[in-house]
This record gives structure tokens, sequence and C-alpha cells, in this order.
């Protein structure tokens, strides 16, 4: 039986949790079902509170990530935690943009300024 291929690199920096995405295209179904878990999972099992997801290797999204990242930050919200985004492309910052995601999340412009927002 093959592993399933990793989709996310996770790394812990003091108490935040930084997570960087191996795709390039997030827009698949399953890809994204799979994601959205990994990251409820950091919250839920690992008991994260400070999570960082950094897309500077991301180009595309599909509204179903965008919605499982709404999900994740409510997670987080609810238990006074914070999602922090970085590293977002022009192009993908518009879609944050045109969806008003970008009132309710916080992105700031890279790794170093996200790790410094917590």
């Amino acid at each position: 039986m093959t592993q399933p291929r990793q989709r996310l690199v996770v790394e812990d920096i003091g108490d935040i949790t930084v997570v960087n995405f191996v795709d390039k295209k997030i827009l698949d179904e399953p890809n994204i079902q799979l994601i959205g878990d990994d990251l409820l999972r950091l919250v839920d099992e690992l008991g994260r509170r400070k999570i960082l997801l950094n897309f500077a290797n991301v180009q595309y999204l599909s509204s179903s990530a965008l919605g499982k990242l709404i999900r994740l930050h409510q997670r987080l919200h609810s238990i006074s935690g914070k999602l922090v985004l970085c590293g977002i492309s022009k192009d993908l910052y518009d879609v944050f943009t045109i969806t008003k995601l970008d009132k309710m999340l916080t992105i700031v412009k890279d790794d170093q300024t996200g790790l410094n927002s917590f």
C-alpha cells in the first residue's frame, strides 16, 4: 500500500505552528478534504492554538479550499486561538479581497511578519 503524498509541511516555532503547502494548486476536492482534515487535526487533536499558514508555494486555491480556511479560523477563534496567513501572491490575494476574506482573516506579507503577529 502506498503512503499518501504529504500535502502540508508542519513545523513548530516556539508555540506557533507554521504550515507550508506542498501543492501549487489546491483545486481538487479529495486533496482539499485531506488538507482541511489535517489542519483541523492540528487544533483538535494536537491542541495547537497559533497557526501560521504560509502560501508562498500556492498559485491557485478553489472556493472549497477557502471554506476550509474559514472553518479553521472559526475553530481557532472559538478557543481563543489565532490563524494568520502569509506569503500570498498578488493573484491569490485578489481572491481573498473579492470574497472579503481579507477582512475576516489576518493576512500578512511574509512568515517573519506572521510570526511576530501572535
